[in-house]
């Protein structure tokens, strides 16, 4: 414990002195869940470490026999005590893809079980892999908005390796109502949108403060360097192209865990931030790439401008600004806008840290800080949020252990966090 304590205080000093970013100083974000793999039966792996069950006894999904090492979770969305995690299908064997965890049930770190949401057989698939506008193939992360509504996209696309990869069906944006479970649209995405789905790895939903029917979902694409665009009202989909929303090649390199590699992902996420000026419900935009340590903005109401974005790049390739540099190593995967603290968090997975910047501060390296920073335990954070209360909530997976080398399944591997905002921020520069 004490070489531990040493090697995360030298960690946070060589960050300070390398980058002018701010220590650690306000509360740790706390341990919620943890498990070393997830599993089908029992309450614990064979070492006796935790691991997540689901629900059912679930032995064989459609001809693939279930494959524990093969279900990496990914994102994390908390709603009214309900946490809603993504298994995205990159392997075969996995029971579904979207699921929910109820914490009152799941008092204890260990062991929380894992149910299929809205239920097991939409995130079932067919045994021959048949198309199905009533069935999910895989999801990366979600969001929920202020009218409890969760929303997602199906990418339609099973990532496995070699020659079994396929595009099951069309990528489509999925919106449920989380106080009824039933779907209140499926929007298939057009193939002169996107050709295939599995780039889109995130969403992000802008609500009109007054009407839920008036809200738009941004939806970055990382593969091609897209922002798609989706009006509920409206029932359309638009894109945006931008220079800003490719990668950068000297922020595609990386070193997690002992593992070097190179990574061209390009736009990965969007945060909704607050009013661009006092008197307007205009918000800012923050966006960024994957391989970036940079960040960009634009208003709500260019992205929601259907007709700006047909007319192509030259009609609003200026409206797009880059806000500057975070500093050395400092690319992360989501991000996400706290309303009551003005501050946008961000999940660093070069640092295997949360990072955090106040965004009434101008936007330069010696303005961002770390909340938390945990090169054992905090491997690679997958995806952040902020639920609708000012918590925030990260999820850990070890991604890149996994894809590079092999997870060992006596540890624990993975891991869900939370943190009041304000309390993370606190005696931070973000504060």
């Amino acid at each position: 414990m004490v070489r531990k304590l040493i090697m995360m205080l030298v960690v946070a000093l060589v960050c300070l002195s390398d980058s002018g970013l701010q220590t650690v100083a306000g509360e740790k974000l706390k341990l919620v869940y943890q498990w070393s793999q997830l599993g089908t039966g029992g309450n614990s792996s064979q070492s006796g470490l935790p691991r997540v069950t689901f629900a059912s006894n679930i032995v064989e999904v459609s001809d693939e026999r279930f494959n524990a090492y093969g279900n990496i979770p990914m994102g994390v969305t908390h709603h009214k005590g309900f946490l809603y995690v993504t298994i995205p299908r990159r392997r075969s064997g996995i029971p579904a893809t979207l699921n929910v965890i109820e914490l009152a049930r799941n008092p204890s770190v260990n062991n929380p079980v894992m149910e299929a949401y809205p239920n097991l057989l939409v995130n079932t698939l067919h045994r021959d892999y048949a198309a199905d506008p009533k069935r999910i193939v895989s999801v990366y992360r979600t969001q929920v908005d202020r009218c409890d509504r969760l929303w997602f996209v199906d990418t339609g696309y099973l990532e496995y390796p070699g020659t079994a990869r396929r595009q099951v069906q069309r990528p489509a944006l999925w919106v449920i109502n989380l106080n009824t479970t039933r779907s209140v649209r499926r929007f298939e995405i057009p193939p002169e949108m996107a050709e295939f789905g599995y780039g889109i790895p995130n969403v992000e939903v802008d609500v009109d403060p007054t009407d839920c029917e008036r809200t738009y979902a941004y939806m970055p694409d990382y593969e091609w360097q897209r922002l798609f665009v989706y009006g509920l009202v409206e029932n359309r989909m638009w894109r945006f192209e931008h220079n800003y929303f490719s990668f950068e090649p000297r922020g595609g390199d990386f070193n997690i865990a002992g593992h070097q590699f190179v990574w061209r992902d390009g736009l990965f996420s969007v945060a909704v931030g607050g009013l661009r000026h006092a008197n307007s419900t205009e918000k800012i935009v923050y966006l960024h790439s994957m391989s970036s340590v940079s960040e960009t903005a634009v208003s709500n109401r260019v992205l929601q401008n259907e007709t700006l974005a047909r007319l192509g790049n030259d009609a609003y390739v200026r409206a797009f600004q880059h806000l500057g540099e975070r500093g050395p190593n400092t690319q992360c995967s989501s991000h996400a806008y706290d309303t009551r603290t003005g501050v946008l968090f961000y999940a660093e997975i070069n640092r295997n840290s949360i990072g955090c910047w106040n965004t009434s501060k101008p936007f330069s390296p010696e303005n961002h800080g770390i909340v938390h920073l945990d090169n054992e335990e905090m491997i690679y954070p997958a995806d952040l949020k902020i639920d609708v209360n000012g918590e925030l909530w990260v999820i850990s997976n070890r991604l890149p252990i996994w894809i590079y080398s092999q997870l060992n399944v006596t540890d624990v591997n993975f891991r869900i966090w939370r943190q009041t905002a304000s309390r993370a921020i606190a005696g931070t520069i973000c504060s």
